[in-house]
C-alpha cells in the first residue's frame, strides 16, 4: 500500500565534527518536499544542517499555485538560506528541476560554498511558452508533468494539473535567472538523466553557456528519468552529493581549491 505524499517542509541541525555545514534544498514546479525527502535525510545523516521549504502555492492545489508569483518561490528559498547562514560556516544550495533554477539564483546572489543540481530546468521548450501570459486568460491549466520516473510504483505527489499562469511565472523566472548565471563562482555539480521527458538538454546547454566563472561537473544518470531523486539512481545522487560537499569543503580549507575541474563529465 502506497502512503500519502508528505508535503511538509524539512529541517535539521548541523551535527558531527568539522565546520558547520548547511544545505538549502528546493523541490520543483508543481511538486513538494516529498520528492526530495530522502535526499534531505541523506544530507542530515551526513551531519549537515538542512532547510527544505514548501514553496508557496505548492502542496495544496494547482489553483493555489496559479495565484503565486515566482518572487515568492525565490523568497521562500532565500529565507531558508538566511536561516542556515546564521548558524553555519558554509552553506550549499541544491535543487531539482525548477528548484535547480532557484538554487542557482541563490548561488548568484548569496555567498554559497557550492551547488548541487538534479535535472535543472532553465528553458521551457514548449512553443506555447512565450504566449503563456495570454493563454492564461483563456486556458487555466494543462495536463500534469508529474511522475516522470522509470522505477515502477513511485509517486512524487505532484499536482494533477499544471496551471498556465504559474508556468508563465516560471518562464519569467528562468529568463531572469539566465542573466544571473555569470555571477556564480562556486563549484556546481549536476546530475543529468540521459532520458528526461520533462527537461530537455536545452537547459544544460544554457547552464554551460552561463557558468563562465564556475567549475561545472556533469554526471550522467543512465537508469532514471526526470525525478531522479526517487528513481533507480537516487542512492548514487545522495552519496555523490555528500562526497561533493565534503570534497569542496576540503578544497576550501586547502587555499580555496575547487574539487571539480570545469567541464568535467562522467557517469554517476
Amino acid at each position: 500500500m502506497t502512503s500519502s505524499p508528505d508535503h511538509s517542509p524539512f529541517s535539521s541541525v548541523s551535527s558531527g565534527d568539522g565546520p558547520r555545514t548547511g544545505v538549502v534544498l528546493s523541490h520543483g514546479f508543481t511538486g513538494s518536499p516529498h520528492g526530495l525527502r530522502s535526499w534531505a535525510h541523506a544530507f542530515a545523516a551526513a551531519g549537515f544542517a538542512v532547510r527544505m521549504p514548501l514553496l508557496p502555492g505548492h502542496g495544496t492545489s494547482w489553483q493555489d499555485l496559479a495565484r503565486t508569483r515566482w518572487q515568492q518561490w525565490h523568497g521562500a528559498l532565500d529565507n531558508a538560506y538566511l536561516e542556515l547562514e546564521a548558524e553555519c560556516d558554509h552553506v550549499f544550495a541544491a535543487g531539482i528541476s525548477m528548484g535547480g533554477a532557484l538554487a542557482l539564483r541563490i548561488a548568484a546572489t548569496r555567498p554559497v560554498a557550492g551547488v548541487v543540481l538534479v535535472n535543472p530546468a532553465l528553458v521551457i521548450d514548449d512553443p506555447r511558452a512565450p504566449l503563456a501570459g495570454i493563454l492564461k486568460l483563456v486556458m487555466k491549466s494543462t495536463p500534469a508533468i508529474a511522475n516522470d520516473i522509470l522505477k515502477e510504483g513511485v509517486d512524487e505527489g505532484a499536482y494533477p494539473r499544471t496551471p498556465v499562469a504559474a508556468a508563465h511565472e516560471m518562464n519569467k523566472m528562468f529568463r531572469d535567472t539566465l542573466r544571473l548565471l555569470p555571477r556564480i563562482t562556486a563549484p556546481v555539480q549536476v546530475y543529468r538523466s540521459t532520458v528526461d521527458h520533462v527537461v530537455s538538454d536545452s537547459s544544460i546547454a544554457a547552464l554551460r553557456r552561463g557558468l563562465v566563472h564556475a567549475p561545472l561537473e556533469l554526471l550522467r544518470l543512465e537508469n532514471s528519468y526526470h525525478v531522479a531523486t526517487m528513481d533507480n539512481d537516487a542512492d548514487r545522487i545522495f552519496r555523490g552529493s555528500v562526497d561533493f560537499i565534503r570534497s569542496t569543503l576540503a578544497g576550501t580549507a586547502d587555499h580555496g581549491a575547487a574539487p571539480a575541474a570545469a567541464g568535467r563529465e562522467g557517469a554517476a
